[in-house]
């Protein structure tokens, strides 16, 4: 999806070398080492960031219900913000649509409690400000890890949901149809039934828009098509009149800048809109980090996760007050700015430069934008969601992971953007709990000309150890597992070609252990003595030796069957079955008996 991504690129650490503040500030640590020769790069890339912006973040606004003017709105405080308290020097922070699209959802669920319509604004930009909270309480709680319960499948099934949703909220205004229904599947059987009534115009410029969007993303991918195509159909609007024709556009839009304003805090209680701003929280830091990571240069670059947590929280309590809505980060702008030559946050301040005089200049420009072409434009976009090669690659990988993606995507379509951040989180950690519940499991053996061990099933020629059973089992051991380990255990035991003299466990996977664990192997080394089997240990590490010591379990093994690694662990084996059978066992090499 991304174009490089800079190993080590996610320690949470910072450089000795350089100052406390520069911790909380990094963007004024950057600008101090700031290289004169970046500032051409940062300036093009500023502008062209820009140019495709103006035209996506007013169609994000309309999205999340708003006027479109608020999305230029929108992108003026989190980037100032985000260029001195974020960590990667190419993000581009702003309205997105993941998040415009849960703001709408959420605001539309606050709005019966607030008051009516005419608070809808306001609610939004005290959604923001609750993201932002949830974010800088995340901050203070170092929850930064918070990203690793989204699986790569679940994310890629969240953002076709995404995309889904995305063109459905759209089809009413790409036809001026008034779409009703309190589900997606509803909205769309409504869109349907009333299609016949379309609105004919509008649907040609729409589709005519779309597909001047798609041939310019092609014929020429680094020019702000976007901008070009929506400034291409005002001038058509404009010139044949359309609008009589029953052409909507935007209409007025107010010219300056936002103004300061302290939203009422009594409208809607913290209670009822917790749930929607932690899901925002959620999806947008989750968005954050991924694509802060994707393009970290790697020239001493890290993306602290904790410190995100506080840029994006601070940029979303600041749009609160200037009448914006929640806020996170556009991947799409983001490769723009990198593929025009982007180097620090300096060509977010450009940005910033630009949408001003476009706010303080452009008002008659955007008011003749068609309201058709800014809902193809997010027809668009979702469809750019929707990454069918990354689809094709997990459906290759493994059968279960895109079933996991079909999954998420149906959920986020069939039960709506707050529930599918739910369910995407809940089948993560489903799926995370069955990986180490049920991992896979296997027995070692020699191959010839192979140096080591090896699973007997990656090895045609492999063969075990004459009346030893080296078994390995892929996670560490703990209660959730422990009936699992024991079960495979006793099996191999029983599928072995020939009778086991002994159970050799190959520990290297077990750094930690729990109590339920060490009763696990307790029962199984008692099982194995019942039948004439010893029960050894190898790669036992120092930790493992240490908790296991004070249960008695080592005392019930005995000492002299806990080895630290393989090749000794084999090697007693097979000087004890030399000196009762008068020779070496067959299947082990002669390397590891003579040393």
């Amino acid at each position: 999806m991304f174009p490089h991504v800079a190993a080590g690129s996610t320690v949470n650490v910072m450089t000795s070398d350089r100052p406390v503040w520069e911790r909380f500030l990094p963007g004024t640590g950057a600008l101090k080492r700031y290289e004169r020769s970046w500032f051409s790069g940062d300036v093009v890339a500023g502008v062209t960031v820009a140019a495709y912006l103006v035209p996506q973040v007013m169609a994000y606004a309309v999205i999340a219900g708003l006027p479109a003017v608020v999305g230029l709105w929108a992108v003026l405080a989190p980037m100032f913000l985000y260029f001195f308290l974020g960590t990667s020097r190419k993000l581009s922070i702003g309205p997105e649509s993941t998040t415009a699209l849960m703001t709408a959802a959420g605001v539309g669920a606050l709005l019966e409690a607030a008051g009516g319509p005419e608070h809808y604004a306001e609610v939004a930009a005290l959604l923001a400000i609750a993201v932002g909270v949830v974010c800088i309480v995340a901050f203070v709680a170092r929850l930064g890890f918070v990203t690793t319960l989204l699986s790569r499948p679940v994310l890629i099934g969240y953002l076709i949901g995404i995309a889904l949703l995305m063109i459905v909220s759209q089809l009413g205004k790409v036809t001026k149809l008034h779409v009703e229904g309190d589900s997606t599947w509803r909205e769309v059987l409504d869109f349907v039934g009333k299609l016949e009534y379309a609105h004919v115009p509008t649907a040609l410029l729409a589709l005519g828009v779309l597909v001047l969007l798609y041939v310019a993303a092609w014929i020429a991918p680094k020019l702000p098509g976007s901008l070009l195509v929506l400034l291409g159909a005002a001038a058509v609007v404009s010139i044949f009149s359309l609008r009589s024709y029953g052409i909507a556009v935007i209409g007025e839009v107010p010219q300056g800048l936002p103004a300061f304003r302290v939203p009422d805090f009594t409208l809607v209680d913290v209670w009822a809109i917790l749930p929607y701003a932690a899901g925002i929280a959620i999806v947008g830091f989750s968005d954050n980090i991924l694509t802060a990571r994707a393009f970290a240069s790697g020239n001493g670059e890290v993306i602290d996760s904790n410190q995100e947590l506080l840029a994006l929280g601070t940029a979303n309590v600041a749009n609160g007050f200037v009448q914006g809505f929640p806020v996170s980060s556009s991947g799409s702008r983001t490769v723009l700015g990198d593929a025009a030559g982007s180097r620090t946050q300096v060509h977010a301040l450009v940005v910033i430069a630009v949408v001003v005089m476009v706010l303080l200049f452009a008002g008659p420009v955007l008011e003749s934008f068609p309201d058709a072409a800014l809902g193809a434009l997010v027809i668009y976009a979702a469809t750019r969601l929707i990454d069918v090669p990354e689809v094709r690659r997990i459906a290759r990988f493994r059968k279960s992971e895109l079933v996991i993606t079909l999954s998420t995507a149906a959920a986020v379509v069939i039960f709506g953007v707050l529930a599918g951040i739910g369910f995407a989180i809940a089948l993560s950690i489903v799926d995370l709990l069955r990986r180490i519940t049920r991992p896979y499991a296997d027995v070692l053996g020699y191959a010839p000309g192979v140096p080591g061990m090896h699973s007997l099933d990656d090895y045609e020629n492999a063969r075990p150890v004459d009346g030893l059973l080296v078994f390995r089992y892929d996670a560490p051991i703990f209660f959730a597992n422990a009936d699992d380990f024991v079960q495979h255990s006793l099996q191999a035991v029983a599928e072995s070609d020939t009778p086991v003299q002994w159970f050799l466990l190959n520990a290297e996977a077990n750094t930690e252990i729990d109590l339920t664990a060490v009763d696990a192997l307790d029962e199984l080394r008692a099982q194995l003595q019942r039948r004439g089997i010893k029960f050894a240990m190898a790669r036992v590490k120092q930790d493992l030796y240490r908790r296991l010591e004070p249960t008695g379990f080592i005392e019930r093994v005995g000492e002299d069957y806990i080895f630290e690694t393989l090749p000794t662990a084999v090697r007693a084996y097979a000087n004890r079955y030399q000196a009762r059978h008068g020779r070496w066992p067959d299947g082990v090499p002669k390397e590891v008996v003579e040393p």
